[in-house]
Order: structure tokens, then C-alpha cells, then sequence
């Protein structure tokens, strides 16, 4: 369940790759109801849209925990240029700190525009425009910004996987193979 000191316990492994396919979700159904005029089609995308929200938002903070009280991170792989290191640290601070903001930026636009009770189906009426709220702006921002850190993280993991042959990506997968086994 926990790390070792060349790869992710199971944990760690299974919160990451839940996270990864509920934000990729996330993306897809945000940009797909920012582009709706249709106000049915627009409820029916954010009603899967803010549980999947909510979901990485307690995820993110289980990650969170479970780092500070549970478990510690694998040491930074072997021969990697100092900048590299502190790039892919960089790359996941500022993951946790852009899902958080999404967060609470979802969280007040569902607030101040009073539209979480018609998109969780407890009310009827029609969506408010969006782009009338504050909270608007760093969400876009905020989805813009994990787009930007997926590519990078996703680039830095093919770069391991296929140029330096090093075998890093499989320090966040299941299975037995470690560190530097490139099979």
C-alpha cells in the first residue's frame, strides 16, 4: 500500500490514475458546456461535470493527507539535471494548487449564481449565464492552466519512457517492475 523508495504504493498509484481520467473528464465536459447555447444540454453535462468535481477535490485532499501523514514520496530518480528534479516538483505543486482553486472557484460560481440546486436536479429553472460571476474567470483560467501541466507532466513521462529509457513511468504503475527496468 505504501511507497518504497523506487516507486508509488498502491495508494498513491490508484488515487494518481483515478485523478488523471476524472480530470481529463473534467476538461472535456467544462469546455464542452462553456460552448453550449442549449440550456438542457448544458445541465445535463454539469450534472456529471460538478460531482466529478467534487470527487477530485476530496481525492486531492486525500492525496494531500496521505503524503503528510501516511506516506512518503519515492526519491527523485537517479541522474536527472537538478533543474528536472525541481521542474516535475514544481509541475505537481502547482497541480495541487490549480485543482484546488478549480475547486473553489466551482464552488463559488455554484454559490453566488444560485445554479447547484438546478444542475443537482433539487430545483427547476434555467442555467444563469456563467460569465456574470467573478469566479468565472480563474476557473477558465484554471482549466487552461491543467491543460498546460498535462502536457508537460505527460511529455516529461513519455521523455522517461521512450528517450532515456529509464523506466520511470512504471514507478506509477502496478506490478512488480522497479525503477530503471525498462522490460
Amino acid at each position: 500500500m505504501k511507497s518504497q523508495s523506487n516507486r508509488y504504493g498502491t495508494v498513491a498509484i490508484t488515487i494518481h490514475w483515478l485523478s488523471a481520467l476524472l480530470i481529463c473528464a473534467l476538461l472535456a465536459s467544462g469546455f464542452r458546456a462553456a460552448g453550449l447555447t442549449d440550456g438542457d444540454a448544458k445541465i445535463g453535462i454539469l450534472s456529471a461535470h460538478v460531482p466529478m468535481g467534487i470527487t477530485i477535490l476530496a481525492l486531492t485532499l486525500v492525496r494531500i493527507a496521505w503524503w503528510v501523514f501516511a506516506d512518503s514520496k519515492p526519491a527523485s530518480p537517479k541522474g536527472d539535471p537538478i533543474w528536472q528534479s525541481l521542474s516535475a516538483k514544481a509541475v505537481h505543486l502547482l497541480f495541487y494548487v490549480v485543482i484546488l482553486g478549480m475547486a473553489a472557484s466551482g464552488i463559488g460560481m455554484l454559490a453566488l449564481s444560485g445554479a447547484g440546486a438546478i444542475i443537482l436536479g433539487a430545483a427547476a429553472g434555467d442555467l444563469p449565464n456563467f460569465h456574470d460571476y467573478a469566479p468565472r474567470i480563474p476557473h477558465g483560467i484554471g482549466a487552461r492552466a491543467i491543460v498546460g501541466l498535462l502536457v508537460l507532466h505527460v511529455g516529461a513521462a513519455l521523455y522517461h519512457h521512450f528517450i532515456k529509457r529509464d523506466g520511470l513511468i512504471w514507478r506509477i504503475w502496478y506490478g512488480s517492475r522497479a525503477d530503471g527496468d525498462a522490460k
